[in-house]
């Protein structure tokens, strides 16, 4: 069969063996010896937790304050490994193959498509500096330059006192014209 998985290490030296990642080996192992639909569902669902593991550095380095990724695993019908409200991958039809999809109003559009877990941990770093890039544009609102205000035209202040003084002058010349009336 197979050399003990300490083969490697010096004597002496424990090898670090992770439990999790030995039985999501073997979990994958056994789906690709049987064709039952139920462990070909937990393969799915073991590689696409090999790749979240694989991402956990690229998560580690966005700062906390932006809250754009929710990452994490639904299991569904189809098992989806989610980045964001709006991209995740999902396991390819042969399901060993990784696509990174992602939904716009004009449909869902493919970002990367691979066997290699290196090849989309590289597509999806690539979308986060995007998404990164996106937010901080719609954060910053651009400064317009201030324009001062044009003062109002000045007009002439002679034009409504001749008229106030003509029309009071009419005002005084109609009061006077009744008075002498009705002295009469």
């Amino acid at each position: 069969m197979s050399e003990p998985e300490t083969s490697g290490t010096p004597p002496g030296q424990p090898r670090p063996v992770r439990l999790r990642d030995a039985l999501l080996r073997a979990r994958i192992e056994a789906a690709d010896r049987t064709g039952v639909v139920v462990d070909l569902r937990d393969a799915e669902v073991a590689r696409l937790e090999i790749l979240n593991d694989a991402l956990d550095p690229l998560f580690a380095q966005v700062p906390d304050k932006i809250d754009l990724f929710d990452r994490g695993i639904s299991q569904g019908d189809t098992p989806r490994l989610w980045i964001d409200v709006v991209a995740h991958i999902v396991m390819g039809r042969d399901k060993r193959m990784y696509r990174f999809v992602q939904d716009t109003r004009f449909g869902r559009i493919v970002l990367a498509e691979s066997h290699d877990t290196a090849v989309i941990v590289d597509a999806v770093t690539d979308y986060v500096a995007r998404r990164m890039i996106e937010r901080e544009r719609a954060m910053v609102v651009p400064s317009e330059p201030k324009t001062e205000a044009a003062p109002p035209p000045r007009r002439s202040r002679l034009w409504p006192f001749v008229f106030g003084f003509v029309l009071g002058a009419a005002a005084l010349f109609g009061v006077a014209v009744l008075a002498a009336l009705r002295s009469w």
